[in-house]
């Protein structure tokens, strides 16, 4: 016989679960000591939230589950905002919150609140462990939904008391996951008829042509196609930007490298072909104001009802699959590179020309440096705020899944612990880019981050403000209000926790710090002052 807490670490173990990040509290004790006695790894973390974004980002890059832990009470609501930034961003994430006794969940008591309750609307299924029987179809069910198409974030509540009861249920052991029928012959077929009568199709890719792995699908089609390809901020990458066929990131901000130009490749397509998009990724508005574009969605579930997105023809199926049948059956389909190579080039000339010394430092004007010190397979993650736009919209990114954006939920603070978490879950370069108000949200975990022995680099933009709020106000209103900040020395701040810390003063001086230590098996902060 075991305990309950016993045969759900022997569950984790059985779903091959490398790390459980979470905060220890007094109702986890035995899932701690059973955690401790296992091949599972649990990383104390400084906040909770750290936890789940750390959970997120492992899980994002992955494409396995990642698992965070919280107590009662103020552990799990602190897990909240990661959880559901995991589940609007698609990242298969499973938490599991402990709970009180049975006996005194009836009435009012000691940090109790309906925690199942709660997480029911940020998660795609949750439920309590109310017995010890129940543990291993709960863990087998929470791992198998949260990495289903589309993948998302689950919740086990594991009361005190049942977590030290004893049971001789063993582990479900796990199947491969489930395949989606083959693409519908007959949508395929409307889909092939869509696309060969437009003169300017364009391919929209979303956080679903990254997250199937149905990149090398996608350019395969480019290639024979010669069909453009735009995407979301999350889905950068799918197609490399170095590519001819790309067009790097969808946007209508003239201010941005090329981004009028981008916006008039889109308006002059007359056909869609959207490769795993959904509509909380980038609003459908914006690029089919009138809502009459022809469009052709692929995606593993069907498109949500909108007035601007009302898609012509619907394939549901493994996007890969689809994108297969659709070159199969589309030998007509193909188009003249003429009408969107000019653009490209206007684009490229925009994004990847390198500052000039004189050059007051910007987010965007340190971007082509930044990628120069990055091999194709290094990872970015940027926090939320003024520079995560400017990331989105002008970092070229050559392999999928290598810049990271929240953008469903776009959270704040989840730069540093994603770091940590990538370090763990990759072989390359990670750097964390972050705004002055983002990072402190969770600057503790660099203590996280250097007790692992992880090495990574922290891209501190510091501009003393909330800065994409003050953008905003002053475009509403001529002037902000409530968003200026003052700062500790950063420097000094990185050099407390053990870690170097860089303020570069010149180009040249950025150029060098950042061809250092991006590939350095440390940590290091550079703070880049910003207006």
């Amino acid at each position: 016989m075991q305990t309950a807490a016993d045969l759900l670490v022997e569950c984790l173990e059985v779903e091959e679960t490398d790390h459980v990040f979470g905060l220890p509290g007094e109702e986890l004790e035995e899932l701690l000591f059973s955690l401790r006695d296992s091949s599972v790894e649990f990383i104390p973390v400084r906040h909770e939230q750290g936890a789940a974004f750390m959970a997120d980002v492992y899980g994002r890059l992955t494409g396995d589950a990642g698992v965070c832990l919280g107590t009662l009470g103020p552990g799990a609501t602190n897990l909240m905002t990661g959880v559901a930034d995991a589940q609007l961003d698609k990242s298969p994430v499973v938490s599991i919150t402990g709970q009180g006794g049975l006996e005194r969940l009836h009435k009012e008591s000691h940090q109790k609140l309906d925690i199942v309750d709660m997480f029911e609307p940020i998660t795609k299924w949750n439920t309590q462990i109310s017995d010890p029987e129940i543990v291993h179809e709960s863990v087998r069910k929470a791992f198998k939904l949260a990495e289903h198409e589309k993948p998302g974030a689950t919740h086990l509540e594991f009361p005190e008391d049942v977590a030290g009861t004893e049971t001789d249920a063993s582990p479900l052991p796990t199947r491969s996951r489930i395949r989606r029928p083959s693409p519908d012959e007959t949508a395929v077929e409307r889909a092939v008829s869509l696309l060969a009568d437009a003169d300017r199709p364009i391919v929209l890719a979303g956080n679903g042509a990254i997250r199937t792995r149905a990149s090398e699908r996608l350019r395969s089609f480019v290639d024979a196609t010669d069909v453009p390809v735009v995407a979301t901020y999350m889905g950068k990458g799918a197609v490399s930007d170095a590519d001819d066929h790309s067009l790097f990131a969808l946007q209508y901000e003239a201010e941005a490298g090329g981004g009028t130009r981008i916006a008039d490749a889109v308006r002059k397509a007359d056909a869609v072909l959207a490769v795993g998009y959904d509509i909380a990724e980038h609003d459908p508005e914006d690029w089919n104001p009138a809502g009459d574009k022809r469009i052709v969605h692929l995606d593993f579930e069907p498109a949500e009802v909108y007035a601007h997105y009302n898609p012509n023809v619907e394939i549901v199926c493994d996007v890969s699959a689809g994108l297969r049948a659709i070159q199969e059956y589309g030998d007509d389909i193909g188009t003249d590179p003429e009408w969107y190579a000019s653009i490209r080039e206007d684009v490229v000339a925009a994004k990847f020309g390198r500052p000039n010394s004189d050059d007051a430092f910007s987010v965007r004007r340190s971007l082509p440096l930044l990628r120069d010190a990055m091999a194709d397979e290094d990872v970015l993650i940027s926090d939320t705020g003024s520079h995560k736009m400017a990331i989105a919209q002008d970092y070229p990114t050559y392999e999928p899944n290598t810049c990271i954006i929240s953008n469903g939920l776009a959270t704040m603070g989840i730069a540093v612990p994603g770091a940590v978490a990538a370090d763990l879950a990759i072989d390359g370069n990670v750097v964390a880019a972050t705004g002055d108000g983002g990072f402190l949200m969770n600057a503790a975990e660099i203590e996280t981050a250097t007790r692992l022995d992880c090495s990574f680099t922290i891209l501190l933009y510091n501009d003393n403000d909330y800065g994409l709020i003050s953008e905003k106000q002053a475009e509403h209103r001529g002037e902000s209000t409530g968003t200026q900040l003052t700062n500790p020395d950063f420097v000094t701040f990185a050099e407390s926790f053990g870690i170097e810390g860089y303020r570069p003063e010149s180009w040249d001086e950025l150029d060098d710090v950042l061809a250092r230590v991006v590939p350095d098996d440390d940590i290091a902060l550079v703070e880049v002052p910003v207006e």
